[in-house]
């Protein structure tokens, strides 16, 4: 019950501090800073900020989890340190370095900091997907082909489900760090709320710069919950056996 109102409470939060930031940026701006702040540019900026997160983060998942999962098969487990060093590499570059190659590249726009922010995020998920299908008791799985499941029945009905929560932990990790990564989005030319930041900082209008700052905040901790609530939403029911195909990712 009490997590339960907790995932209630927290959007209504989220709600009230953004209004209450757009309300503050309106109120006693000049004509200049209106120009930037008016609700229909943020809106534009709070939409191009998600679209970089969404597209960045989802080409990760769809690289690093299968991958993840052909490095944990018999067989082909020597593949996971190789894998794990190339995804260290990524993330460990600076952003703004990555963002620069991309540019040298793709040139100016969106897909450029997609480029950028989808090497920055492989790592974690990555690594949970490694860690939560290496972390599946092996009497388990011997359980599971003891009753005749074929190998991708094994991985689908019980190895996926039982790794889903620490899968699910890596990915909410690479979105939420992709918010804030993405405000380097504008020296590429893709927007987003980092163009609000640079303004601010450019012009020193600190009202702007503020904004900018406390909506990308906002906006992580509202992926951080959304995420969170689909890992509680989609986790297998405790009781329901993994081989029946109850709680199945």
């Amino acid at each position: 019950m009490k997590k339960l109102l907790g995932f209630v409470v927290t959007p209504v939060v989220l709600v009230a501090a953004a209004v209450a930031v757009v309300v503050w940026a309106h109120r006693g701006a000049d004509v200049a800073e209106l120009g930037v702040l008016r609700t229909g540019r943020l809106w534009v900026r709070v939409r191009e900020h998600v679209a970089l997160c969404a597209v960045s983060t989802a080409l990760a998942v769809a690289v690093a989890v299968p991958a993840g999962v052909a490095a944990t098969r018999p067989g082909r487990r020597r593949l996971a340190p190789p894998l794990l060093f190339v995804a260290n590499v990524g993330q460990s570059v600076p952003t703004i370095a990555v963002l620069a190659l991309a540019f040298s590249v793709t040139g100016i726009g969106f897909r450029t900091a997609v480029i950028g922010l989808w090497a920055y995020s492989l790592l974690p998920v990555l690594r949970n997907t490694v860690a939560g299908l290496a972390g599946v008791d092996p009497a388990v799985v011997e359980a599971a082909r003891g009753m005749g499941m074929s190998p991708a029945q094994v991985l689908r009905r019980v190895e996926l489900p039982l790794a889903w929560p620490v899968l699910v932990a890596g990915v909410r990790t690479a979105a939420v760090v992709n918010v804030g990564t993405a405000a380097l989005a504008t020296f590429v030319g893709a927007g987003g709320l980092g163009a609000l930041i640079t303004v601010g900082l450019d012009n020193q209008r600190d009202r702007i710069l503020y904004t900018g700052a406390a909506l990308t905040a906002i906006l992580a901790l509202t992926v951080d919950w959304s995420l969170a609530l689909l890992a509680t939403v989609t986790a297998p029911r405790r009781g329901s056996s993994p081989s029946d195909g109850r709680g199945a990712a």
